[in-house]
């Protein structure tokens, strides 16, 4: 609820949700007054832009006169518009001014009206300079903006260029919507432009800087990642064959020992009776340790075949006196086998 100073007369304050359209959703406006239950009536009206006298118009919108409600509910909008409220209360009933004219924004480009801004893209700096044409079955177009802090205006300082072109050369930092009007009361399609402050080594520049240091950081955290796999794959190989060597040299060694340990051997020895000789050398060859007592040792072993008869003669020529008893019974044996 404002006051306007040149008519002294109350203003109420319009509220419109959502500011910006999506298919099948109905648009809803309030308007506020002062002290509200003392029995208002509200008048709802669409702004229409009026070119000759740099202004709009305004036209009731159905069922809009003298409702008792605050709020207002639009279906089907699918443009860009604009909407004025105002109030009234007593008999004879005394009106408010106008409320300050407050839109809905859509940003689908329709044949009636449309606005395009070169270059198309999403930021903008203050240095920047930037073109907008209005394009539609009109002739005579007006370009309005909107700024984040709430003022809308017509751009004074956008410059006309030719037919329906303009030019802003001179960005105002902040987030502003902007579009066109046409003689006719359509609205073209709104665009929101964000602009940021230049940083000194102009925009282009500064447009690529940031993706530029995004992307060296990351190469370099990339080839630092190659480098570490690289690292460890080898480490990991050169132990493996430090192992493997390894392994294998101890396996050899365990069978040289293995063999110097178990290195026996037999061997026939010259003579008349069947010998061996069974020698166990030792890896040590030092004096004075357990190895010195197994040096060099030879073991003979005599293997002789025992034979009865044999022996029974040697027992006998060793006792004369069993020789001679036996011989005794060798004669008699020999006698009674004669006769």
């Amino acid at each position: 609820y404002h006051t306007n100073f040149l008519t002294d007369k109350p203003r109420p304050v319009l509220t419109v949700s959502p500011s910006w359209l999506s298919p099948g959703v109905s648009v809803t406006l309030n308007c506020e007054v002062e002290h509200p239950s003392a029995g208002w009536s509200f008048y709802w009206y669409k702004a229409v832009p009026d070119l000759s006298e740099k202004s709009s118009s305004y036209e009731l919108l159905p069922d809009g006169s003298g409702t008792a409600q605050d709020s207002y509910i639009i279906h089907g909008q699918t443009h860009t518009a604009g909407y004025v409220c105002r109030a009234g209360r007593g008999d004879p009933e005394y009106h408010t001014d106008h409320s300050q004219p407050k839109f809905v924004w859509s940003a689908d480009v329709h044949s009636a009206a449309s606005l395009t801004v070169s270059p198309d893209r999403v930021q903008h700096f203050t240095s920047d300079s930037v073109s907008l044409t209005c394009e539609g079955n009109f002739t005579e177009w007006r370009v309005r903006k909107f700024s984040e802090k709430g003022f809308f205006s017509h751009c004074c300082d956008c410059q006309k260029l030719s037919g329906s072109s303009y030019e802003i050369h001179s960005l105002q930092e902040g987030v502003t919507v902007y579009w066109c009007e046409s003689g006719s009361g359509e609205f073209s399609n709104a665009v929101n432009i964000t602009v940021r402050e230049t940083l000194g080594f102009g925009s282009e520049i500064s447009s690529f800087i940031v993706p530029f240091i995004i992307g060296l950081v990351s190469g370099i955290i990339l080839v630092m990642l190659l480098l570490c796999c690289c690292r460890k794959i080898k480490d990991l190989y050169c132990n493996s064959l430090t192992q493997s060597q390894s392994t294998n040299q101890n396996s050899a060694a365990q069978q040289k020992a293995n063999k110097n340990e178990n290195n026996v051997y037999a061997s026939l020895l010259p003579g008349d009776f069947p010998v061996y000789e069974i020698i166990k050398s030792s890896g040590n060859t030092g004096s004075g340790g357990p190895a010195d007592e197994h040096r060099n040792v030879t073991s003979t072993l005599e293997l002789k075949v025992i034979d009865e008869k044999t022996e029974f003669r040697k027992w006998r020529n060793d006792d004369p006196d069993v020789s001679s008893d036996y011989e005794d019974d060798d004669h008699e044996t020999g006698s009674v086998s004669g006769s």
